[in-house]
Parts: C-alpha cells; sequence; structure tokens
C-alpha cells in the first residue's frame, strides 16, 4: 500500500491531534528528559514517532526510516538512511524546545527520499493549523494553495541559527536576527517573505530536508558553505538557504568569515 502525499499530511494531522496537542502546555517534568544539555525530548517527540515511523514501514517495509529520536538511541540509522534506494525522516515535534516552552512555533515534519533525492515533503504546524506540502517537480503548497517566493532583491533579511561566533555578522548583508528556533517555522517564514536566507550550523537530514525541498520549489536555493548542493546523501557542514540564486551568492559570500575553523 502506498500514501499519497495527501494521506501521509493527514497521517500527520492524526498523530498530532492524539499524542502531540493534548500535551502542549501541560507536559509535567517527568515527561521531558535531555539527551544531551539543553537538547530536549518529550514523551511527544517519542510517541508521534513511533505512530509515524510505524504506518510508514507499514507501507513502505523496504523503506529506511531515519527518525529524530530513533537516530539518538541507533546512530547506524544515518548511514543507512544515506545508502538507501528509499527513505523517509521523521522529526516528531521539530522545534521541542518551544513546544515545551508554551510556544507555538513547533512542527512535525516528514521527507521522502529516492536514490538520495527529497521526493516529498510535508510540515504541519498544529497550532497555527498550516499544512506545507512539496512535490519534486509539483511546486509547494500552503494549505493547499501553491506559493511562489519572490527574489529578495538588494537588502535580504537573514535569519541564522549557526551555532558558532553568534556574535558576528555576514559580510556586506544586513543583520541577522535569530531564528524562531524551529526549521519547521524558520523555512515557512522565508518563503513567506519574512527572512530571505538562512544559515545554519547542523544539517540533519530531519531537519532540513522537507524545508530545502519546499524551498527549492518555489524558486529558491539552498548549499552547503562551500558553494555544494545540500541533498539527502550530503556530509559536509554548514547550510545557507535563500530565496533566489543571486541571495544565496551574496549570503555564501557574506557568511564566509562566520563558519568554524
Amino acid at each position: 500500500m502506498q500514501l499519497s502525499t495527501e494521506a501521509v499530511l493527514e497521517l500527520l494531522q492524526s498523530v498530532a491531534a492524539d499524542v502531540i496537542t493534548p500535551r502542549f502546555r501541560s507536559l509535567s517534568d517527568s515527561q521531558i528528559d535531555e539527551k544531551l544539555p539543553g537538547d530536549l525530548v518529550t514523551v511527544a517527540d517519542r510517541e508521534a514517532e513511533e505512530l509515524i515511523t510505524r504506518a510508514l514501514l507499514d507501507a513502505y517495509p523496504d523503506a529506511v526510516v531515519l527518525g529524530e529520536e530513533a537516530y539518538a538511541a541507533q546512530p547506524d540509522l544515518l548511514p543507512r538512511f544515506r545508502a538507501a534506494d528509499h527513505a523517509f525522516t521523521v522529526d516528531p515535534v521539530d522545534g521541542t524546545k518551544n513546544f515545551v516552552h508554551g510556544s507555538p512555533d513547533f512542527a512535525v515534519m516528514v521527507a521522502e527520499v529516492l536514490e538520495g533525492e527529497t521526493v516529498r515533503g510535508w510540515i504541519w504546524q498544529p497550532e497555527h493549523e498550516t499544512a506545507w506540502v512539496a512535490e519534486l517537480g509539483g511546486g509547494v503548497r500552503r494549505n493547499g494553495e501553491p506559493v511562489h517566493r519572490e527574489p529578495a532583491g538588494e537588502r535580504p533579511q537573514g535569519a541564522t541559527s549557526i551555532w558558532s561566533r553568534r556574535g558576528r555578522q555576514p559580510d556586506g548583508l544586513p543583520v541577522l536576527n535569530g531564528s524562531w528556533i524551529c526549521c519547521g517555522v524558520d523555512y515557512p517564514k522565508l518563503l513567506e517573505g519574512e527572512a530571505d536566507y538562512l544559515l545554519y550550523g547542523h544539517t540533519n537530514p530531519w531537519d532540513h530536508l522537507p524545508g530545502t525541498l519546499m524551498v527549492r520549489e518555489a524558486g529558491g536555493a539552498a548549499a552547503h558553505r562551500d558553494g555544494t548542493p545540500y541533498t539527502a546523501r550530503s556530509t559536509s557542514a554548514g547550510l545557507v538557504v535563500a530565496a533566489d540564486e543571486e541571495t544565496l551568492k551574496r549570503a555564501l559570500t557574506g557568511s564566509a568569515d562566520l563558519w568554524p575553523t
């Protein structure tokens, strides 16, 4: 049984309604853990990932499913994912820190990968009741409506989640603002025009594959800090995402001194 794009979205919405939304602003201390200092995980993350993973494997038993929480327990999942002909990423609660602290800026995200290329992506923002869906060659839609991102122009506005040299700013570009601490919100904000480029130090597939597909389908671009394309099989560090190719070039040049050496 294969799942249509609409069926996967309905899966994410159903799981969110069942195990994520009921915990929003209702978590007890015993339902929150740390994988690493400051890296939070909740009972909602774990239960949502288990449900989504099970449904995907029921439909695609030969696929590799790379869930954020499964990877924390089984690091060998990442090389298996990169080598797989068919795979999915699952980020059950992207923006867990926001979720824990009562901010509505969190999302459920899934991406589908065939032979190393992201072919479908989903971002469901439960508290904003907003669904972003992209298909390779088919564009990106917000709540069913097609989205196209206009070029940034001469004064692109940036947001950053870069994990090094936070006090420094890119050369020749406007001052960076803080990100929304959630890739499932950052990417839609870029698509909506509230940011024109994004900088990230990490390149976790579950964080970035849905959003980079959406940005590209809307006319934008994404690359590692050395300019090589970001893909599902990437291993390089650093990621720059932009509303258009020209802004990507400017952001790559302007941020060259911001990355760790």
